[in-house]
């Protein structure tokens, strides 16, 4: 990090996002106040909604639009932007999902966190449109915690001790410090780490690829911080009611598990959220129904998203 005014550059994932993309760029310039808000650049994964027109009219900040020409999905987005920028001029790159909207001088403590010796990532306080807290933090995923949240479900584990992989309990959204892995609707990441660790990987497509991302920078030695005094809005939830979206995310949990840790360790992992999806498929719930699909027949997993 250079001294003085730290020099940022955004990365916007777009995907049919005119709904909430204005929202997200019209924050920017007061989000990032005590930085140097150096490009902003939309990547967009063929949206036919007018996204990229919205971005174009944003005349007020740097921007600069990236045409995927598919949906590719959310890394693959987010490496071509990243292609577009100069990183030998910039400190740092945010990532951001188009339904956050950065309160005025949020990026200023993230780009602060940055200069924490081997801090690689900074994440801030996640809030609902209502305001209230959005548990955003994780912990390394075990075959324990899976089981965990499998048996009395990820809220209730997440407020035992370290018990369950996402961290829930309000207290730990009150103080910074470093954390596993964080949601990847808003990352500020060191442009020493992108160097060094390279893209994203795109093999996930939309889910997971955030968690891939973290934890390879740890195995570097990487430091991702949380700082709550940065406070962003993030709209969310997809994944929470649709049942496509949900069972693309646990297949790619499973699928990041047994890649890191091997089949013996990767076997219990599945089994685990097997389990836990199947217990809540039996009370009714719709996107455990199709996660349970998915995870058993490999022939009903997504393997590209659709335009």
């Amino acid at each position: 990090m250079t001294s003085g005014a730290p020099r940022i550059a955004v990365v916007v994932v777009t995907y049919n996002s005119a709904e909430v993309l204005p929202g997200c760029l019209r924050s920017l310039a007061e989000g990032a106040r005590g930085t140097r808000l150096a490009r902003v650049v939309v990547a967009d994964n063929a949206s036919r909604d007018g996204s990229l027109r919205i971005a174009g009219e944003a005349t007020d900040l740097p921007v600069r639009t990236v045409q995927l020409g598919r949906n590719a999905g959310y890394a693959a987005a987010v490496n071509a932007g990243v292609a577009e920028l100069d990183l030998g001029a910039l400190d740092a790159v945010l990532v951001v999902n188009p339904d956050c909207r950065l309160r005025p001088g949020s990026l200023a403590p993230l780009a602060e966190a940055l200069r924490r010796p081997g801090c690689g990532i900074a994440v801030p306080r996640l809030v609902n449109p209502d305001g209230s807290l959005q548990p955003s933090l994780r912990r390394t995923p075990t075959v324990r915690r899976a089981l965990a949240e499998a048996v009395i479900g990820g809220g209730l584990a997440g407020r035992i001790g370290t018990l369950g992989e996402l961290v829930t309990d309000p207290a730990e959204y009150e103080r910074a410090g470093p954390a596993a892995w964080a949601t990847g609707a808003a990352m500020l990441v060191s442009t020493d780490l992108i160097r060094e660790i390279g893209p994203w990987d795109e093999s996930f497509l939309l889910y997971s690829e955030e968690t891939e991302f973290a934890l390879r920078a740890a195995d570097r030695g990487w430091t991702l911080w949380y700082e709550p005094s940065s406070v962003f809005e993030h709209i969310g939830g997809d994944s929470g009611v649709n049942p496509t979206l949900a069972a693309l995310l646990t297949v790619n949990r499973v699928r990041l598990f047994r890649r890191r840790r091997g089949s013996a360790a990767g076997s219990l992992f599945f089994a685990a959220v097997v389990l836990g999806e199947a217990a809540r498929a039996l009370a009714g719930r719709r996107t455990s129904r199709a996660s349970v699909m998915a995870l058993l027949l490999p022939s009903r997993r997504i393997r590209k998203l659709a335009d």
